[in-house]
């Protein structure tokens, strides 16, 4: 009896950048069709209302907190500070971007053709959702930086020479780039992110997203308007992201009103369905 031979492993690898390249352009054509097929007809979200919303916290923050704030820096106690120092490098875009970007890679190199149809379900819903977190998370850090070196607004650590209202637009130096903050904007993102996903543990998501956004505060780098401002615009890209990709029928439906809402075969784990049958 013949036994087939697998491909040596040189060959496999030298295969790899032609199915890399195959890989984006059906990506491409797929993206391209649904577009031309799918009008941009999007939800009707009163975006002015939660823009005003958004504005007024933040100027709500700006005039109750942000002086309080500025006194407080360096005044917390140090095991608390330890404590928020910690928690605050989990607002790191690292933490979500590179993950995203690995596994979107490996799905780039991956031969998709030889999935079972259970696995190729699952590997592009795994994509997809790496997708949205870079979408989400780096187009609102790009934003964010570029928004707060063009504001220019001091840092808690000048509040003595400026206090909480000093702007120096294009100074190009990061104690001069406090407004918005970029990790509020990347919790922003990926609470949004969890909302779309879970919408029924939005809460669990906003308690903890939040909690980390406030350690900006505790560490001395940001005054809470800087957060709330932050937290918004993250929030605000991974709902814009969200809309997109419900128009291409990535995760979510598209929906005549409202946010959209997750498709029933999005799942990302096999005892999903196993679940979901009961």
């Amino acid at each position: 009896m013949l036994v087939k031979s697998r491909p040596p492993i040189s060959a496999a690898l030298l295969a790899m950048p032609r199915r890399s390249v195959d890989n984006f352009r059906d990506t491409l054509r797929i993206a391209k069709k649904r577009f031309v097929a799918r009008p941009a007809t999007y939800p009707h979200i009163k975006w002015p209302v939660w823009l005003l919303v958004w504005v007024l916290l933040t100027a709500a923050a700006f005039v109750r907190l942000d002086l309080p704030a500025g006194m407080l820096r360096d005044q917390w106690s140090p095991g608390f500070v330890r404590l928020a120092d910690f928690l605050t490098q989990f607002a790191l875009g690292g933490w979500y971007l590179i993950p995203a970007a690995l596994l979107l890679v490996v799905a780039n190199l991956a031969d998709w053709r030889s999935l079972s149809r259970r696995a190729l379900m699952l590997a592009y819903n795994w994509t997809s959702l790496a997708f949205l977190v870079l979408c989400s998370v780096g187009l609102s850090g790009l934003a964010v930086n570029v928004l707060k070196y063009a504001i220019g607004r001091a840092r808690p650590s000048h509040f003595q020479e400026f206090g909480v209202l000093s702007l120096h637009p294009f100074a190009m130096d990061a104690s001069f780039a406090g407004f918005p903050s970029g990790h509020a904007t990347t919790m922003g993102a990926v609470f949004g992110v969890a909302l779309l996903l879970f919408p029924k543990r939005w809460y669990i998501a906003l308690a903890v997203t939040a909690c980390i956004t406030s350690t900006r505060v505790f560490v001395g780098a940001h005054y809470p308007s800087d957060t709330v401002a932050g937290f918004g615009l993250g929030f605000a890209f991974a709902v814009a992201s969200a809309l997109v990709f419900a128009r291409l029928g990535f995760i979510f439906r598209q929906m005549r009103s409202g946010l959209p809402v997750r498709k029933k075969t999005f799942r990302l784990a096999w005892f999903d369905e196993a679940k979901r049958n009961r």
